[in-house]
């Protein structure tokens, strides 16, 4: 039985379409995180409570949110055979980075350059790919 996965993804929202024996299961990820957001102070201080949070203290927080979000979707396709990843920005490239530093590098069939879609668009797009 062979598994295919394909997924868009950009900070905010994954849209994960796993394939198995042609049947289809879509999946949903947020993020949770606002790049204009503002983080409270209780939080800022936890991560550095010597002193008053600074901009690298921001893009620290900002990175392990976006961590733990790349992680949370590798761990939901860590079991599939060949991995699609699409997407605008830079987000598609981090996860794939994050997926070879998991070893899961060899996984990735392609990354690529995909503008806004709907998901129907995105589920259309992987069944294009894999069949």
């Amino acid at each position: 039985m062979k598994t295919e996965t394909g997924m868009w993804v950009d900070h905010q929202k994954a849209v994960v379409v796993t394939l198995v024996d042609k049947k289809e299961t879509v999946q949903i990820i947020l993020s949770n995180l606002d790049d204009s957001a503002r983080y409270s102070e209780n939080v800022l201080a936890a991560a550095t409570p010597s002193k008053s949070p600074s901009v690298a203290d921001k893009n620290q927080v900002h990175n392990l949110s976006l961590n733990r979000y790349y992680s949370e979707i590798a761990y939901k396709i860590r079991e599939t055979d060949s991995i699609l990843i699409f997407g605008p920005g830079e987000a598609k490239l981090e996860f794939a980075a994050l997926l070879k530093s998991e070893k899961l590098g060899s996984k990735i069939a392609s990354v690529d350059t995909a503008d806004k879609m709907t998901d129907r668009q995105i589920s259309e797009k992987v069944h294009a790919y894999f069949i």
